[in-house]
């Protein structure tokens, strides 16, 4: 075997040089940074391939196009990019791990190498069958000079069909057109599992932490109206008090005095767990209800409901956030529909941004059958995301944030009651 050096401003670069020199067949060894980005210098990296010297073409005829007509990797996308790179490798082995689901454990005879030629062609028909269920290609495919693979139809209709936003859509796919190794691309299934790996690797999740010993956490719900704030925060407080294995003591906050019955809501789950709770009317009591409950581990804070362009009832939770006298750090989670589309989701999250918000919580998630919207609005914003709601039910309709769960939901629609 012989051992090559490939290197480049970013390990995307570096294996491209590896794959238009050696080709497909190069087994990479290590990646390594050989220079830090610094002011004036632009980062260097280093890629060592191993390569069986009988599969290195002997000559290798290579016509550049003129420096004007070149297209550069754009720089934005350049830890995507790495992202990708790195996805590949990890998932280098799927080929093998599908081959080795396929193949019974206890195997009677070894399969001749005409039979398993028969059934390569066999499942390379069933691709094609499935790139004419998903209609024409060249009618939806992204805005890219690479051609299209035909086992890449079944996994753009499926991410179209979700809601995911049409942009975030063509840029994936041209990226992924222009770094996914040649062997991943053999058959719709392994570009499938290529995309699932690749999109946990984008969802961004914040892991659930208990309270430090003589700690405490304060967490705020703000969002629209309807989204299911009051029983997003009835199921956290019984997961808290109940659910967990360590029984800790909640205490509850209602700024949503401006509707009775959310109040009288919150008042019932209180008495039926046996919680403490403080009503706030002007911002300046906020302060005083959280010294209240000084003595609970979770305080938990239930909101108005507002239309995300009320700018009034927004700028009300703000002046209680402001006005917060105490040692008490509180994280604001917004909680938004699932059901709804990509473009009201980015408002409204732009429109409660200025409070500061810490994670995402999504509701409804069994009254919708696409989740592309959430993936999108997840990677536009970087912003986590903590919870989801999957019901009504309290407190079993809740599940803590996983990105395999998001992507799972992404691919083959959610089913409450099955494993995700």
């Amino acid at each position: 075997m012989k051992i090559l050096t490939f290197s480049g401003a970013t390990p995307a670069e570096a294996l491209k040089k590896a794959q238009l020199e050696v080709g497909e067949e190069a087994m990479l060894i290590e990646t390594r940074e050989v220079q830090k980005k610094s002011l004036g210098k632009s980062a260097l990296y280093e890629i060592v391939v191993g390569v069986e010297e009988h599969t290195i073409p002997k000559t290798k005829s290579k016509i550049e196009e003129p420096l004007m007509k070149q297209r550069p990797l754009a720089q934005k996308s350049s830890d995507v990019l790495y992202n990708i790179s790195e996805a590949a490798k990890q998932i280098s082995k799927i080929a093998e791990v599908t081959e080795e689901e396929r193949v019974p454990r206890h195997t009677p005879i070894r399969e001749s190498e005409d039979l398993k030629r028969i059934k390569e062609e066999i499942e390379k028909l069933g691709d094609k069958v499935k790139l004419i269920q998903n209609m024409f290609w060249s009618e939806k495919s992204p805005k890219t000079t690479a051609a299209i693979p035909p086992e890449f139809a079944e996994i753009y209709r499926l991410a179209q069909q979700s809601g995911m936003d049409q942009g975030h859509l063509d840029e994936i796919m041209h990226l992924t057109l222009e770094h996914m190794p040649s062997k991943m691309r053999e058959s719709s299934e392994t570009v499938k599992r290529y995309f699932q790996v690749l999109m946990r690797k984008m969802i961004p999740v914040r892991l659930e932490t208990s309270p430090k010993p003589g700690g405490k956490k304060v967490i705020m719900l703000v969002g629209p109206t309807g989204v299911g704030k009051t029983t997003s925060i009835a199921k956290l407080a019984a997961r808290f008090s109940y659910l967990l294995e360590k029984k800790y003591k909640v205490g509850l906050v209602v700024l949503d005095t401006y509707r009775i019955g959310a109040v009288e809501q919150l008042m019932q789950y209180a008495r039926m767990m046996k919680l403490g709770i403080e009503t706030v009317v002007d911002p300046p009591e906020f302060s005083s209800a959280l010294n209240a409950l000084r003595y609970s581990d979770y305080i938990l804070i239930d909101t108005m409901g507002s239309s995300p362009y009320d700018k009034g009832k927004i700028e009300k939770i703000y002046e209680c956030l402001r006005d917060n006298n105490t040692d008490y750090s509180v994280d604001v989670v917004l909680v938004m529909p699932s059901s709804i589309k990509y473009d009201d989701l980015k408002a409204t999250y732009e429109n409660f941004a200025p409070l500061g918000i810490d994670t995402m919580m999504f509701t409804k998630l069994d009254e919708t059958r696409g989740f592309g919207n959430i993936f999108s609005l997840v990677y536009d914003t970087k912003v986590p995301i903590s919870y989801f709601s999957v019901g009504q039910e309290v407190p079993e309709d809740l599940v803590v944030a996983t990105s395999d769960f998001l992507v799972e939901c992404l691919m083959n629609g959610f089913g409450k009651g099955e494993d995700a």
